[in-house]
């Protein structure tokens, strides 16, 4: 943690705008109608069908997202009663938490009321305004009775994450660390220090997953927790007092499996380490300084796994793990509350994951780091994009098991492609793509990587083999490949999940250079260059593969130029038949509506034929989305504006298009403007054969293509799709360097679409 934390934070909240939250409208107010629409007189219309049926609010207003973060900061992080305004910053952060890693909306709300009633009434009076309440940063034992009350007061979730939130990751750790160590839970003994809401919570959790009462034994501030202790009798702690002679933290943690600790700063120390069992779960909780450091615990323990609630060691038990994600999966429901079985369910979803391999997202969000299920990795990290969609689905089923959703989920794939969307913005346009390529074949779709030993071709191949896309053959050193496999923690076995081609050491290497040269031979290229290229050109491999049968379609271009590979591309496979050249599309995808554009690789700067080629080309592509294509040739020219030789291009190519293809929608030639604003082109062209947004722009050359492409990526930070290649023989595809896992995933989609419709033509 960076020694100016705390003032770079100060800097951080005082940039306007400040503080960290915002409101922003989601449907447009761009005229009078629209204000029509969105208040007088026609949201009389919502509020009478609300009045009639209340469940239509779901559907209605924004409440089915919205989320209260309540506190009255009386114990706001190790701070203390600090008062409700003094917490308003950690609510905020609270807040854009629940939007950042689940897209769900969050009001805080600093409520000054101590009186535990009187904050009941408050909060209780908010349930027409809010989908579910999140309890924050109430001290004990208060926050038992408010959430108990509001439970049974209220038909929305209410969860105190400091009890629910940590005892729930809490109960992951120790899942997983159990499982590391081969002990049952049901044998295993516990002592805690701390017997706060959050420890507490976490022991009834841990007991309905399996931990026995009788072997759990309870420090606080006084000491053990023990039957007959004075002034037990109205505290929340007596459930777990032990008739035990234990009378201090040192002699109950003699043989213990697990030390829970939430408590404060060492108070476990290196001398009672050493005598837990053997192989110990420490999870040392307390913050910002745990009840002991993993570093004095490795040194007398190295059997030991620890645990703790900070960033800066391994194994952080962090409530973000959670909370955003139980309310996902009980929003998307409609549930009425959050059950112990939700809550089970949660633990069991967040520990699978963890035993799952790496991430990408999450190596780039720490330096490159890859995470493999272990003693240091029994919890996932934070920033796993995948937390969304498994825990959020498992909470949903556990509550359409237990009969607490109002709005059950019919189909529940289709929920996790929704929620995937949310992670990778281009899924729900790549819906279509994916349902083709999931297709059962008599015989899977070969895949050709030339980058086989690349770790984002690797992650990808796990996907793709996960989705039964196509069948991976790896162009690569066997050796690496195995080992990079082991380090990514892939669940990849050679033989059955995919195959390997050694570029050094295959029986196929006379074949394939023999075809190389005979197919380049004319262009300069000798046999002992051909034999040197294809021992150490994985492009020209794979290419080779498609061309001769071996493979179905490629994914070349993680390494070096576009350009480069496809050239070679060209030399094997040659531009279709049916065509005259190849071109490039690429998507623009925001707010999950692709924008494609067309060319910024390939054509430098083409003819009026070749643009009509190209717009055939890609409406074609656009169609597999699933969509209309609704094209605009984009010019510097605006319907007839300019007479300069690159609008009357354009201009003849409308003319092309419209005689081959006359049901298209197509208009131009016009400004990028026009194209994407109708209300802009209607003042200026009211009969233009262009109705709404174009989706797909003709650019006029590489360079207008290319930067348009560009900005629009970088000004708003926009995922992509592409560059898809179109025209060429066969099927293959060209990537780019700097394109993640997720895009790779993309674009084997596609190329095997692809190398289908190209087997249902031949």
């Amino acid at each position: 943690m960076p020694r100016n934390v705390y003032q770079e934070s100060l800097d951080y909240h005082r940039r306007k705008p400040y503080g960290k939250l915002a409101i922003t409208p989601t449907k447009s107010l761009a005229d009078r109608h629209d204000l029509a629409l969105a208040y007088s007189p026609g949201v009389a219309e919502p509020s009478r069908v609300i009045a009639a049926d209340p469940s239509q609010a779901a559907e209605l207003t924004a409440r089915s997202n919205l989320i209260a973060v309540i506190s009255n900061g009386t114990a706001v992080l190790g701070l203390g009663n600090i008062g409700p305004l003094a917490a308003k910053p950690v609510m905020e952060g609270k807040a854009i938490l629940f939007k950042k890693f689940a897209g769900i909306d969050a009001f805080d709300l600093e409520i000054n009321e101590t009186d535990p009633d009187k904050l009941v009434d408050i909060i209780a009076a908010l349930e027409p305004t809010f989908g579910g309440i999140n309890l924050e940063d109430i001290k004990a034992p208060e926050c038992f009775y408010i959430e108990q009350k509001l439970k049974q007061r209220l038909k929305i979730p209410v969860f105190h994450d400091d009890q629910h939130g940590t005892a729930i990751t809490v109960g992951a750790a120790i899942l997983n660390g159990l499982i590391l160590v081969d002990k049952k839970i049901t044998d295993v003994r516990l002592v805690t220090s701390g017997a706060g809401a959050a420890a507490l919570a976490c022991l009834d959790l841990l007991i309905d997953m399996g931990l026995k009462r009788e072997h759990i034994t309870v420090c606080d501030s006084k000491g053990v927790v023990f039957e007959g202790r004075d002034g037990l009798e109205k505290d929340n702690k007596n459930g777990y007092a032990q008739k035990t002679c234990h009378r201090h933290l040192a002699d109950a943690i003699e043989g213990a499996d697990i030390f829970l600790g939430l408590s404060i700063a060492d108070v476990l120390t290196a001398e009672m380490v050493t005598t837990m069992a053997p192989k110990p779960l420490i999870l040392a909780l307390a913050n910002p300084d745990p009840e002991i450091m993993p570093s004095v615990v490795k040194e007398i323990r190295p059997d030991a796994i620890v645990a703790t609630g900070r960033s800066d060691f391994p194994n952080q038990v962090n409530n973000a793990l959670c909370f955003p994600y139980i309310f996902r999966g009980a929003l998307d429901v409609g549930a009425t509350t959050i059950n112990q079985q939700m809550k089970i369910a949660c633990v069991q979803a967040i520990a699978k994951l963890a035993q799952a391999e790496s991430s990408d997202i999450v190596s780039n969000a720490y330096g490159g780091e890859v995470h493999r299920f272990g003693p240091d990795f029994i919890i996932p990290k934070p920033f796993d994009p995948r937390l969304l969609v498994e825990v959020a689905t498992t909470v949903a089923q556990a509550a359409m098991d237990t009969g607490v959703a109002t709005r059950p989920i019919n189909d529940m794939e289709a929920y996790r492609q929704e929620l995937q969307s949310f992670i990778y913005g281009s899924s729900l346009v790549m819906r279509p793509i994916f349902n083709k390529a999931k297709q059962k074949q008599i015989r899977p779709i070969r895949v050709a990587f030339a980058e086989g030993e690349e770790e984002r071709v690797l992650q990808a191949v796990q996907t793709l083999v996960e989705e039964g896309i196509g069948y991976p053959i790896l162009v690569g050193r066997p050796e690496v490949i195995h080992r990079r496999i082991f380090t990514l923690g892939l669940r990849l076995v050679q033989g059955t999940h995919y195959d390997v081609v050694d570029p050094n050491n295959d029986p196929r290497y006379h074949q394939y250079w023999s075809a190389y040269h005979s197919l380049t031979a004319r262009r300069g290229i000798s046999p002992d260059v051909a034999k040197t290229l294809v021992r150490t050109n994985s492009t020209i491999i794979a290419a080779l593969m498609v061309h001769l049968g071996d493979a179905d379609t490629m994914i070349c271009g993680i390494i070096g130029r576009y350009i480069e590979h496809f050239r070679h591309l060209q030399q094997i496979l040659d531009v279709h038949p049916q065509f005259n050249q190849c071109a490039a599309l690429c998507a623009v995808v925001r707010d999950h509506q692709p924008l494609f554009i067309c060319d910024p690789y390939i054509n430098i700067d083409p003819s009026p034929d070749q643009l009509v080629e190209m717009t055939l080309l890609s409406a074609q592509q656009v169609r597999r989305f699933g969509l209309s294509p609704k094209i605009a040739l984009v010019s510097h020219s605006n319907f007839g504006s300019s007479r300069s030789e690159s609008a009357r291009k354009m201009q003849t190519v409308l003319h092309l298009v419209r005689q081959a293809a006359p049901d298209l929608e197509i208009e131009g030639e016009m400004h990028a403007d026009a194209a994407l604003c109708p209300d802009i082109r209607k003042k200026i062209f009211p009969d233009s054969h262009l109705k709404g947004a174009a989706n797909l722009l003709i650019m006029p050359n590489i360079e207008s293509a290319n930067i348009s492409f560009n900005m629009a990526r970088a000004l708003g930070n926009e995922l992509i799709i592409g560059p898809i290649l179109m025209g060429i023989r066969g099927s293959a595809q060209v990537l780019t360097t700097t394109i993640n896992v997720r895009g790779i995933i993309d674009m084997t989609a596609l190329a095997v679409v692809d190398a289908l419709e190209h087997a249902c033509a031949a």
